[in-house]
């Protein structure tokens, strides 16, 4: 069995690259996460797990992830990509994530709403919402990336 992480932080980065693969790598490297394994993980913050912004990962490790991601071809489009973690004060959290060809600020109003439905559906009260988001222009094959890593 895994251990449960005690702790999290919110990122978000953008890049140009010449494929598909090296632009979203710039993107992870551009967010602080491009030296570490992210395994890919749904969207429950564990109960208690501390907000540590700045934490620094060991290279290589395996890190429970959420994400998402938007890579386009399309030169002048606007993408952005958002992680939202929704905390209540005595259980667990929710994070979302949410990618699109659109504007920063479209994202984040959207990842707002997206986190206070879930809270809804779940009849929990909502303590607090913290937002990293993203933005990027394409010039050839762009990348936005946001993210939730989780650790111990």
């Amino acid at each position: 069995m895994l251990p449960t992480p005690k702790k999290y932080f919110l990122t978000s980065g953008s890049s140009e690259g010449d494929t598909e693969l090296t632009a979203f790598d710039g993107a992870l490297l551009d967010a602080g996460i491009g030296n570490i394994n992210l395994l890919k993980v749904s969207s429950i913050l564990p109960p208690q797990a501390e907000h540590a912004p700045g934490l620094k990962l060991p290279f290589g490790a395996l890190v429970p992830t959420a994400y998402g991601t938007i890579i386009c071809e399309e030169p002048g489009a606007l993408i952005s990509a958002a992680v939202a973690v929704g905390t209540s004060e005595d259980s667990f959290g929710v994070i979302m994530e949410l990618s699109d060809k659109c504007s920063k600020e479209e994202v984040e109003r959207q990842i707002e709403q997206m986190v206070r439905e879930s809270f809804a559906m779940r009849k929990m009260n909502l303590k607090e919402i913290k937002i990293s988001a993203v933005e990027h222009k394409v010039k050839k094959i762009g990348c936005c990336v946001a993210a939730v890593p989780l650790w111990y």
